[in-house]
């Protein structure tokens, strides 16, 4: 199998012209002595003359004409530019900040600046805060549902202009 495979390689490369001279002459040799060789020459430089003479086929004229209007005619997602609302991105993104400053600006409220620390650093000032209070006080917790209720109100507006569109595409 292997020669058979070897005997064709070298019988190809000598009917390309890719053999050099000393290759080329010992294929001859073979091919003039050999029954094998010389039939399997024949059958290969059948299928080379036969390749060659064979017309490629083409598409039509119209082929890439007729895909384009195909591909045009289904719809096509958009680029995420045209899709993704930036405003939606700079609501939620304000949601969040507004919320951290919040969360900041009631913690350092909470800390006695006028205690008298043999240190004075401000680290220990931090950790000296009772947290549990922040969540249990009326102000945060109706901050907290302010920005809840903003979020929600932001997210239906969202769904809405999503149905609208769902609905004029239908």
């Amino acid at each position: 199998m292997d020669n058979l495979i070897e005997t064709e390689a070298r019988l190809w490369d000598y009917i390309d012209g890719t053999a050099n001279s000393e290759e080329a002459s010992v294929i001859k040799r073979l091919i003039a002595e050999n029954a094998e060789w010389r039939a399997k020459y024949h059958e290969l430089l059948e299928m080379h003359s036969l390749i060659a003479t064979t017309e490629l086929d083409e598409p039509s004229m119209r082929f890439t004409k007729n895909v384009m209007e195909e591909i045009a005619r289904l719809h096509i997602a958009p680029a995420a530019k045209n899709y993704i609302n930036n405003k939606v991105i700079w609501g939620i993104g304000i949601f969040f900040v507004t919320l951290i400053i919040g969360f900041l600006g009631y913690g350092f409220s909470q800390i006695d600046w006028s205690a008298a620390n043999p240190n004075n650093n401000l680290i220990d000032k931090v950790t000296s805060v009772d947290y549990g209070i922040m969540f249990n006080d009326n102000f945060v917790n109706g901050f907290m549902m302010l920005n809840v209720l903003l979020g929600l109100m932001l997210l239906d507006r969202y769904l809405s202009n999503k149905r609208k569109q769902f609905q004029q595409e239908a």
